[in-house]
């Protein structure tokens, strides 16, 4: 816990152990590595070389390419010096699974090999064994038999080395023994680590990779305390949530995770994994990574300018009661994900799932067509609604009457003024600032939303009495997100249960700056285990910036439409909470980035898997090139598509094989069928 406890309140970064990847150095403070991984056949060298180029000059500072034999990892040979020849010397990575003698030619040839401990030696068959003791130190022993000679050569050929575990392939071995668990992920890097630390190497490089975000945080955290407690000093992380998928899905996802371990001043090199061109990854861990860019020593974030989304001005600089917060008897455990408790006020807390409040308050008027950017559209002919799954369930305005009957169960929050002169007091609630609450006379017997800077400590104990409160928490401050983790805990140690709505305001400008930004600073609260609401903004400037942006490109609404902004933070905040699993109102892919050893166009294929079945709310589908990871981070899902061979396709339910070798142009299909079997399947 003490590892943690400064990054609750401020950033900071780290402190790993150095490590050289070829010219590279990474660790020790140096800046954050962005990477990603060729897609191409590795056999086919210049293919390979043309897209490591195109990757390298988009930013790329290291390049994984896949080698799954002998004959991928001779090859890499071939490629380096034409790399060479062509003037780019970035530095490359031999991707391993099966094969230990493949690492050991690639760990002479290229300088970084990548080993996965859940394959490298042992084997995934699903197989639950009950070891003694003396039987699982044998395994170990054996471990250590076939690893120690790669170690050697990375040794003598001056070589790094990432021991990279993945949720989805622990062994049968750690299963048995510690379940598919966090602690099972560091345990399965930690029997490598220590071999190799025996043989004085320490060259290394560690990742915990899962498609779930929470599973990633946790694991990554657990580590650090396992390497701090064990051995007092810390290897670099890489940090990366495997199969994330494409477009703004793979994105939000990936910021969530990567993220909120950065937030914690956690990670020496990222890689985005989309389901993209490999070269397209670079930009978003560029977006990632300039958050936190500035003096290295001090951990100076990038100026963020987080703004107050529900007043016109900022809330100026907040008083404080100088009350401190004792982290050791916090109930705030960043090991464990824990919902904290909270009360239920109208349909916000309790068990019920975090509600989403859209903020209209730059509209200059509301009419039943603005309501369709955040999930409501009517239908004039027939006077009815459509409600969508994404669809918020509050407004904000400055105007307390719409001058329409609100549809389903759209409720308005709105100033004090205002609500005082709704008509409807069952569809309007008063927002107040705390220190008004406190005083007000005329407050609503049902709901009132309290705005509380998130440094502003000195309401704490006139709100803990106060019934039918909902906070809204926000920061003005750099560094928002420790702001408002801090007085999330507060509130638990002053015992206050009110539901918590997390405001957060963006002054970024591209759409991917926007939902880097709205996913890191939201989604890293509600992974830790907080959080019953979501509110996004942008500044004025940005919102104005971002509109003219979008209706140019009619990306997110058409020509005669409103609402560009509103829809995408409508969008973005139904996808944090998806990427976090406190709401779930899509149907969610696991989907992998593709490498040489995918069996299938992915790209194509989960394009048309998506157009077929983007309306099963709630059903998780995992969509694998091949069969190194699919089987295990599938294990997740509810069915899976894995390349099983050239056109061939291996269809799962669950962890379960069902139908296997299905021709390729005809397995959506089938996939299809599978769920009509499963009585998943609704009629678009």
């Amino acid at each position: 816990m003490e590892l943690y406890a400064a990054t609750l309140t401020s950033y900071k970064r780290l402190l790993t152990k150095e490590v050289r990847i070829g010219d590279l150095l990474l660790g020790n403070n140096h800046p954050i590595r962005v990477q990603t991984m060729t897609t191409t056949d590795t056999m086919d060298t210049l293919a390979t070389v043309e897209q490591s180029i195109r990757c390298i000059e988009a930013g790329s500072e290291l390049v994984r390419i896949t080698a799954p034999s002998k004959k991928e990892a001779e090859n890499l040979l071939n490629i380096k010096n034409e790399l060479h020849r062509r003037g780019y010397h970035t530095p490359l990575v031999a991707d391993i699974h099966f094969t230990p003698n493949a690492a050991e030619i690639a760990a002479r040839i290229v300088e970084k090999v990548r080993v996965n401990p859940g394959n490298y030696v042992d084997k995934k068959k699903f197989e639950q064994i009950e070891y003694t003791d003396a039987e699982y130190a044998e395994e170990i022993d054996r471990i250590r038999e076939r690893f120690t000679p790669l170690i050697k050569v990375c040794k003598e050929y001056g070589t790094a080395m990432r021991i990279g575990t993945n949720h989805g392939s622990l062994s049968d071995r750690i299963m048995s023994r510690y379940g598919d668990t966090p602690m099972g992920m560091v345990e399965s890097a930690m029997e490598f680590l220590r071999i190799a630390r025996d043989e004085n190497y320490h060259q290394i490089v560690l990742s915990m990779k899962a498609s779930n975000p929470i599973v990633m945080v946790q694991a990554y955290r657990l580590l650090i305390k396992t390497m701090d407690e064990e051995f007092g000093e810390i290897y670099p992380l890489h940090l990366g949530v495997t199969e994330a998928g494409d477009g703004e899905d793979g994105r939000i996802k990936s910021a969530v995770g990567i993220g909120t371990l950065m937030e914690d001043g956690i990670g020496d090199t990222i890689r985005v994994s989309l389901t993209e061109d490999p070269e397209l990854e670079i930009p978003v861990c560029r977006d990632i990574v300039k958050r936190y860019e500035g003096d290295p020593l001090t951990g100076s974030k990038a100026e963020k300018n987080a703004i107050n989304l529900l007043s016109t001005d900022q809330f100026p600089p907040a008083g404080s009661s100088g009350k401190e917060i004792s982290f050791s008897t916090t109930r705030y455990n960043p090991f464990q994900s824990r919902k904290h408790k909270t009360i239920s006020v109208g349909n916000i807390g309790g068990e019920q799932v975090p509600v989403v409040v859209a903020d209209l308050s730059r509209l200059q008027s509301i009419t039943p067509a603005s309501l369709k950017a955040i999930g409501y559209t009517y239908d004039a002919e027939n006077d009815k609604w459509h409600i969508a799954d994404a669809a918020a369930d509050y407004i904000y305005t400055d105007n307390a009457e719409l001058g329409f009957p609100l549809p389903g169960t759209l409720k308005v929050i709105t100033t004090p003024e205002h609500w005082t002169g709704a008509a409807d007091k069952t569809k309007y609630f008063p927002i107040y600032e705390a220190g008004a609450f406190i005083n007000a006379t005329n407050t609503n017997a049902a709901i009132n939303f309290v705005l509380l800077d998130a440094d502003d400590l000195q309401y704490l104990d006139a709100l803990a009495g106060r019934e039918n409160v909902v906070l809204c928490l926000s920061s003005a401050r750099k560094n928002a997100l420790q702001s408002v983790r801090r007085m999330c805990i507060a509130l638990e140690e002053h015992g206050i249960e009110h539901p918590l709505i997390f405001i957060t305001g963006s002054n970024w400008s591209t759409a991917d700056e926007h939902l880097i930004h709205f996913a890191t600073e939201t989604g890293a609260l509600f992974l830790d285990g907080f959080g019953n609401g979501i509110c996004l903004g942008m500044s004025k400037q940005a919102y104005n910036e971002f509109n003219d942006a979008q209706l140019s490109g009619r990306r997110y609404t058409s020509a005669t439409d409103t609402g560009a902004a509103e829809q995408f933070m409508n969008n973005t905040a139904f996808s944090i909470l998806q990427a976090t699993r406190t709401r779930i109102s899509k149907t969610e892919y696991i989907s992998c980035p593709s490498c040489g050893r995918t069996l299938f166009d992915l790209q194509e294929t989960t394009t048309k898997i998506r157009s077929v079945t983007n309306h099963l709310k709630g059903v998780k589908i995992a969509i694998m090139g091949c069969i190194v990871n699919g089987p295990g981070e599938m294990a997740d899902a509810d069915f899976g598509y894995v390349g099983s061979g050239p056109g061939k396709i291996t269809l799962y339910k669950g962890k379960d094989v069902v139908k296997r070798n299905v021709n390729s142009d005809i397995a959506v299909e089938e996939l299809i069928n599978l769920l009509k079997e499963n009585d998943v399947w609704i009629e678009p």
